[in-house]
């Protein structure tokens, strides 16, 4: 939703201003549309196409092109950083509130297909469950305050665009805002390898869902997992094998689409 920022939640600690810097990083950003708010250049850089493609770029996005001087670019770089003579300021992302999701998805007329993440803490594999949740017709993402990945530009390179449409929402406490839900009528559906429901033979498919996904070494927290109306699991094959979150979370969103797709042609 193209919200005023001040309806939408806020950045995490409202410092995390982001600089991308290199020539094959900022181009890659330039590309995947990042929300960048200026693009800086060092003076008398060489050309070449890169350094060409990215101003064409922030050109035909308006963004503004400022030359600074090298020592400048060395300190957005940060200690070990390359910058080749580009960066690309980044704001904070503006997070959606859990309540607000919630909200808009019932008021579009939508059964809510929620998925909340529970210590994924890679940006990789929240842009790829983004990613995901956009395939497969998820209504958003749920990240914690702490222990969490949240929206910088790996994320946002990993979606592949997805970010611009599928909004993430910042909760506070996973554990109460799964309860403040479960009262609304949702059912929370963790993901779990030993989970006591197969994912095929879910029920629940065609209810407003929060799916849980755990980290990839420890999974479900305890206290998310005993806030859980069912622990699902996705079944595979080898035993010692375990699916990382991306991709059980890509298996259990297209598992519910296809059970509500079956549903409505019944």
């Amino acid at each position: 939703g193209g919200k005023p920022a001040s309806a939408r939640g806020r950045s995490r600690d409202g410092s995390d201003i982001e600089h991308v810097t290199g020539r094959n990083s900022v181009l890659e950003a330039l590309r995947a549309k990042i929300p960048a708010t200026a693009m800086y250049i060092a003076q008398r850089i060489e050309m070449d196409d890169r350094v060409k493609e990215m101003l064409a770029i922030a050109h035909k996005r308006e963004l503004s092109v400022l030359e600074v001087t090298r020592p400048e670019l060395d300190r957005m770089a940060g200690y070990d950083g390359v910058h080749q003579g580009v960066a690309l300021k980044v704001p904070p992302y503006e997070y959606a509130h859990p309540q607000e999701l919630l909200e808009e998805t019932f008021d579009q007329g939508e059964t809510p297909l929620l998925l909340a993440l529970d210590g994924v803490t890679d940006p990789r594999n929240l842009g790829a469950i983004i990613r995901s949740t956009a395939a497969f017709g998820g209504h958003g993402v749920i990240v914690p305050q702490r222990r969490s990945a949240g929206v910088n530009s790996a994320a946002w390179k990993t979606s592949a665009g997805a970010l611009a449409r599928v909004p993430v929402a910042l909760a506070g406490n996973l554990t109460s805002m799964l309860k403040d839900f479960k009262k609304q009528g949702v059912f929370v559906l963790g993901l779990d390898g030993d989970g006591d429901v197969s994912l095929p033979s879910l029920e629940l498919a065609d209810r407003p869902i929060v799916i849980v996904i755990g980290s990839e070494g420890k999974g479900l927290s305890r206290l998310v997992a005993e806030n859980c109306d069912q622990i699902v699991s996705i079944p595979i094959s080898a035993a010692t094998e375990s699916l990382n979150a991306g991709i059980a979370a890509s298996v259990a969103l297209y598992q519910v689409a296809t059970l509500r797709a079956a549903a409505e042609a019944e």
